[in-house]
């Protein structure tokens, strides 16, 4: 896997991304977490038949409780395998998961914390790998294109959760499944790309519009698409050139767009314009920031082949 590398006045817009997402406050003790048993529920989906599962412990969410705790873990494969399909499963009471990859262990295995930064040396930042913002999602690659997992691939999954119940406290974890190819099988390499805009920054009442314009490899086929912002946000768009590529007015739940068959889709124009317009209704200023509550976001998270690893745009610039 290939870490992402950031000039250094980029560095701190970039260590934002280890815990991007919808965030809330809150502290992590030992009578919120479960027992660290990660056997799934009988609720929960069996693993495939081949590949690998990720179940996190379950998790006490108080009464009306916004908050996000990030699960370390390893994946115990002993060589390299590519993942043919992603799918996932949220108990009431989740808002989204990101699974991020890393190098090197950011914690220990087993690892619960509200503390989702990186906490590794250099620039091992973590890679956006697999996201869900619904109870059930799945992201299946095209026949003959899987995203490469390492042996012993070190990982976390960060998950926002929003407990709406005024009166009683849940019980929170969530299942994530990888298909993956047969041993010997081939397929072509995918990946994320995943775009972030920095300067949102908006006084009470006002409205803005934030954008950026980044590269795409010339040979990148994307097979989906779709957007990430908070509940400011009124619109959400991708374009190619003066092309509309992607649409939207949710900003919860966006719904993703999908090519399913060749030809997927290519940026004519050799880059990728993402865009969201927010109006701040609150009577506080509202940032760029992790906080579904106060702060703003404006993302655009796209799956694309053949891939050497994944892409990040951080405003316009992309890191390599």
């Amino acid at each position: 896997m290939r870490s992402w590398s950031v000039p250094f006045g980029l560095a701190s817009s970039v260590l934002a991304l280890a815990f991007l997402g919808c965030g809330g406050g809150g502290t992590a003790g030992d009578d919120d977490v479960g027992d660290d048993d990660t056997s799934p529920d009988a609720g929960d989906p069996p693993p495939p038949a081949t590949g690998f599962q990720i179940v996190t412990p379950d998790i006490e969410i108080l009464p009306g409780e916004e908050i996000t705790y990030c699960y370390y873990t390893t994946i115990d494969v002993d060589q390299a395998v590519g993942v043919k399909r992603w799918s996932s499963t949220m108990t009431p009471g989740s808002h989204h998961l990101i699974m991020y990859f890393t190098d090197a262990a950011q914690m220990p295995d087993g690892e619960i914390t509200t503390d989702c930064g990186v906490t590794g040396g250099g620039l091992d930042f973590p890679v956006w790998t697999y996201s869900a913002q619904t109870p059930e999602a799945e992201i299946a690659m095209p026949d003959g294109v899987g995203m490469r997992v390492e042996a012993q691939q070190k990982l976390f999954v960060q998950m926002h959760y929003l407990n709406t119940n005024p009166t009683e406290s849940i019980q929170a974890h969530v299942v994530i499944n990888a298909d993956t190819f047969e041993d010997g099988e081939t397929f072509q390499q995918a990946a994320a790309y995943v775009t972030y805009h920095t300067d949102i920054d908006l006084m009470p009442g006002e409205t803005e519009t934030v954008s950026g314009t980044c590269d795409v490899p010339a040979d990148a086929q994307f097979f989906l698409l779709s957007t990430h912002a908070h509940r400011f946000t009124q619109r959400t768009w991708v374009e190619d050139g003066d092309a509309m590529v992607f649409e939207s007015e949710d900003w919860e739940h966006p719904i993703p767009r999908a090519w399913d068959a060749t030809p997927f889709f290519q940026f004519e124009s050799g880059s990728l314009t993402y865009s969201c317009t927010a109006n701040n209704t609150s009577a506080n200023r509202v940032q760029t920031g992790d906080s579904a509550a106060t702060d703003e976001m404006c993302m655009a998270v796209g799956y694309f082949f053949p891939a050497t690893g994944s892409k990040l745009c951080v405003n316009s610039f992309v890191v390599q």
